[in-house]
């Protein structure tokens, strides 16, 4: 892509960006009948894309968090999370649901559907970790500035960007992260992370640190009977 092409490319997916940050919430959603432990299948409130599972799919023991990618507490526990799913990845099911605060952080819905987006192509994860890691780079960002950053992501990761500009204008993105955020509503979330291991909400004794996390997974997963790793 020439520096001309960059250009446009960089001031629609801006404006694109720029509509998903504004589109409604999550007020209009009915998810009264929905199962908030249970792992997330496509539908139509969902846009069609399901939960973003990592780890071993169908395990007995399923970790869940609500996060916000601009969320300073859900970046410095990034790091914490995925040493966790790399180590039980044969034992445990990790999944991460968007909890964007829109309020707080201006560009954690721009993050988030840059992340879904990637999710389409099969790159959900890998785009969810550059995000996070990243953290620090972005979330002062203007709107075009962020943009350009969240680009050069997908970019680096070899998304095809022509399809990632077009999922991005789709009702499905916005969608899904409402989806997440009014399901993690019912299950009583209202700060950034929420972490929920077998429907459990965990209080922050339990994740606190590394080793707490360690101790408070692998105690859930001995209760069911599965074999740690050694």
């Amino acid at each position: 892509m020439n520096k001309t092409s960059w250009i446009i490319f960089t001031i629609i997916t801006a404006g694109i960006l720029a509509l998903l940050v504004l589109a409604p919430g999550d007020t209009r959603l009915d998810v009264s009948k929905v199962n908030t432990n249970a792992i997330q299948k496509a539908n139509s409130q969902d846009g069609n894309i399901a939960d973003h599972i990592s780890g071993k799919v169908g395990s007995k023991v399923t970790l869940i968090e609500y996060g916000d990618y601009q969320c300073p507490p859900c970046g410095n526990i990034y790091p914490v999370v995925k040493s966790i799913s790399e180590k039980y990845k044969d034992q445990l099911q990790t999944v991460f649901r968007n909890f964007p605060i829109t309020d707080a952080h201006p560009n954690a819905k721009a993050a988030a559907g840059s992340a879904e987006a990637a999710g389409i192509q099969g790159k959900f994860w890998e785009m969810h970790n550059k995000i996070y890691e990243t953290q620090a780079d972005w979330s002062d960002l203007s709107i075009t500035e962020r943009t350009t950053f969240f680009a050069k992501l997908a970019s680096d990761l070899g998304l095809n960007m022509k399809k990632f500009t077009a999922d991005l204008a789709t009702s499905a993105i916005n969608d899904k992260i409402n989806y997440d955020s009014a399901i993690g509503k019912k299950a009583g979330v209202d700060a950034t992370p929420t972490f929920f291991l077998n429907g459990v909400k965990l209080s922050t004794t339990a994740y606190g640190d590394e080793t707490k996390f360690n101790a408070t997974i692998e105690a859930a997963l001995t209760k069911a009977g599965i074999t740690l790793p050694k």
